[in-house]
């Protein structure tokens, strides 16, 4: 029979590849290579994404293992949360990848979701935990800190009000599958290369709903006005065509955004995972032989 399945070097070298694309785009108010920022460089994510893969593309894991796993292993590195919601996002498309029963990412992911259980919920908590980021798991009913009482899609499931990572869980990846991938698809059709075609789907996250990691740090109402920002600037955007002209509205916005301490990472996590699952979509698409 046919092997639908993604081999875990392919997953590893598809996750260090996302991460360090998305770093080549000028990501306004976020780390990139043309500019650190919020006490992190791009070295630093690079890193994380080197220490976090083999946990991600593990043989025969789980979600939460992988979870577990890819936050130990990057603050073994770095000493710091460069990458929970990366990890977050990316960790159920590995298992889809990994576990694969047809050619469809975006079916095999659901598959993945529904599946997961009580025991996923325990080692994304002790990850969440682990890194400390504002926000997430704060809610009285699924304390990352104490173990867990449900599975890992429920707790997504009661914290998608206000985070966006965990809306995904809650919404079948929607994000990434409509909004992110057809982003990036339309960018690449119009002539785009990968790093202006990452820079409109990492746009297009942040002016479509207010970023989560600005909400938790600033609060909501400081979120929806960067994403007012945020589709003013897709708008100027859109009528650059060359990139030179692209990369210069986007630093001049990137610098903005960074003189008052504002960092959209909830759009920059979803824009690696968009770039993550394009990689393992097009593996799956690709003609299998008989094993």
């Amino acid at each position: 029979m046919a092997t639908l399945s993604v081999a875990p070097q392919e997953i590893a070298a598809g996750f260090i590849a996302a991460c360090r694309a998305e770093l080549q785009a000028p990501k306004p108010g976020n780390v990139h290579v043309f500019a650190d920022g919020h006490g992190m460089t791009a070295a630093d994510f690079v890193a994380s994404a080197e220490a976090a893969a083999p946990f991600i593309a593990a043989a025969q894991s789980t979600v939460g293992a992988r979870i577990a796993g890819a936050i130990e292993a990057t603050w073994a590195r770095v000493g710091q949360n460069t990458n929970l919601g990366i990890v977050l996002l990316c960790a159920p498309l590995a298992q889809a990848a990994a576990t694969a029963q047809s050619a469809d990412l975006r079916q095999e992911t659901q598959r993945v979701l529904q599946a997961l259980d009580i025991n996923d919920a325990d080692a994304a908590f002790r990850a969440i935990a682990h890194a400390r980021p504002a926000g997430l798991g704060d809610a009285p009913q699924h304390d990352v800190h104490a173990p867990a009482d449900t599975t890992l899609l429920e707790a997504m499931q009661a914290a998608a009000d206000r985070d966006r990572i965990a809306w995904q869980y809650a919404n079948g990846f929607a994000d990434i599958f409509d909004l992110g991938l057809e982003t990036f698809a339309a960018a690449r059709n119009r002539g785009a290369d990968g790093p202006l075609a990452t820079l409109r789907v990492y746009t297009a996250f942040l002016a479509a709903f207010p970023d989560s990691h600005i909400a938790r740090k600033h609060g909501l109402a400081a979120a929806e006005a960067i994403r007012g920002e945020a589709a003013h600037f897709e708008t100027h955007l859109k009528s650059a065509e060359r990139r030179d002209a692209a990369f210069e509205l986007a630093l001049e916005f990137d610098r903005a955004l960074k003189r008052r301490g504002l960092n959209p990472g909830t759009s920059a996590d979803l824009t690696v995972a968009v770039l993550f699952a394009d990689y393992l979509a097009a593996i799956l698409a690709r003609p299998r032989k008989n094993g």
